[in-house]
């Protein structure tokens, strides 16, 4: 067997994926009780009262009109060492899945600074450094401008 191919079987890999969630995962949760800690107070993904937003940010400061995504960096192909690592078994399926979730990301983020909100991005690999972290979001809160 070579390095690119996959060991599990494809009813095994599915299940695996299958178990990957979209909301509350580790990070985002990470994020929300550092602000939540600091007496900020978010609605939780894409709810800005009644009105689902594009994407559905994970938590939306609408007083503010502003929004963060807190994005894994592998699923959402960032520019860290994970983000750009691709897989070698099964490449042309996740190359095209990667870059399909690159460029709604970025079509999201266009509606939702045309509509008036302000988006800040905090990718999985800068939770590392909670301090900074810290300081970026308050900066980004705080700010006039996003």
């Amino acid at each position: 067997m070579t390095g690119s191919r996959d060991l599990l079987t494809r009813e095994q890999r599915s299940r695996n994926m299958s178990k990957i969630r979209g909301k509350n995962t580790k990070p985002e949760l990470l994020v929300r009780k550092l602000l939540h800690a600091k007496g900020y107070r978010y609605r939780l993904h894409g709810q800005s009262g009644a009105v689902k937003l594009p994407g559905r940010p994970d938590l939306v400061f609408a007083g503010r009109r502003k929004v963060i995504f807190v994005n894994g960096c592998f699923w959402h192909v960032h520019d860290c060492k994970t983000g750009q690592h691709a897989p070698a078994a099964n490449a042309e399926f996740w190359e095209v899945k990667r870059r399909r979730t690159r460029e709604r990301d970025a079509l999201q983020r266009e509606q939702l600074t045309a509509a008036g909100w302000q988006v800040l991005t905090v990718w999985e690999c800068q939770l590392k450094n909670m301090s900074v972290l810290e300081d970026r979001l308050t900066a980004f809160l705080e700010s006039a401008e996003g």
